[in-house]
């Protein structure tokens, strides 16, 4: 008993201390992103960031459309440095690689996603998590791997997500998500 008490007094007192390292956390990836956008990377409106993209050492090259989401430990490259392995050889002393990165409005990429030079990502499409984006992805796609293809479409992916979705009690998730997300998938022990 003595134990369970200190748990739950421990974990409530810790409460404000994470409130406040999230809030550092967020105004440190606000500032950074500023800081990105006078480098010249490009973001709409109402875009999403969960942690903060890896956008290379040529931001400049990057441009985000309106209603994007980022997820975490993406990584964005503007140009391939494996050029430098053969710049030594005759004709090849001034070859370098580099290619614009662009992501049209309403997309989302997923987790861990690496997007290559001269990749534009058409407009309502998603990336799926741990994908090598190689070449252009067309407008309301899907797609996934590496490197990426097209698994499905946007209509296609969004009536199979409407058909899986649980039935939930929207307010008990707006109140409580742990709690009602644990309720619609219980822990098996």
């Amino acid at each position: 008993m003595y134990h369970v008490l200190m748990k739950t007094s421990v974990r409530s007192a810790a409460r404000p201390l994470r409130r406040l390292l999230s809030a550092v956390a967020r105004a440190a990836r606000a500032w950074q992103l500023r800081r990105l956008q006078r480098l010249g990377l490009q973001i709409g409106d109402d875009c999403r960031f969960n942690g903060l993209p890896q956008f290379g050492s040529e931001p400049y090259l990057i441009s985000l459309g309106n209603h994007v989401e980022i997820s975490g430990n993406v990584s964005f490259i503007t140009h391939d440095g494996a050029t430098w392995v053969f710049r030594e050889r005759p004709g090849y002393e001034d070859t370098i690689k580099y290619g614009r990165i662009v992501v049209r409005d309403n997309c989302f990429i997923g987790y861990g996603s690496i997007i290559l030079p001269g990749v534009t990502i058409g407009a309502n499409s998603v990336v799926a998590a741990g994908s090598v984006v190689v070449k252009d992805v067309p407008a309301n796609a899907i797609v996934g791997g590496n490197p990426a293809t097209v698994i499905t479409s946007f209509d296609e992916y969004a009536e199979r997500s409407r058909e899986r979705t649980p039935h939930y009690d929207r307010a008990a998730y707006a109140r409580d998500k742990r709690g009602e997300l644990l309720r619609l998938f219980p822990r098996p022990w």
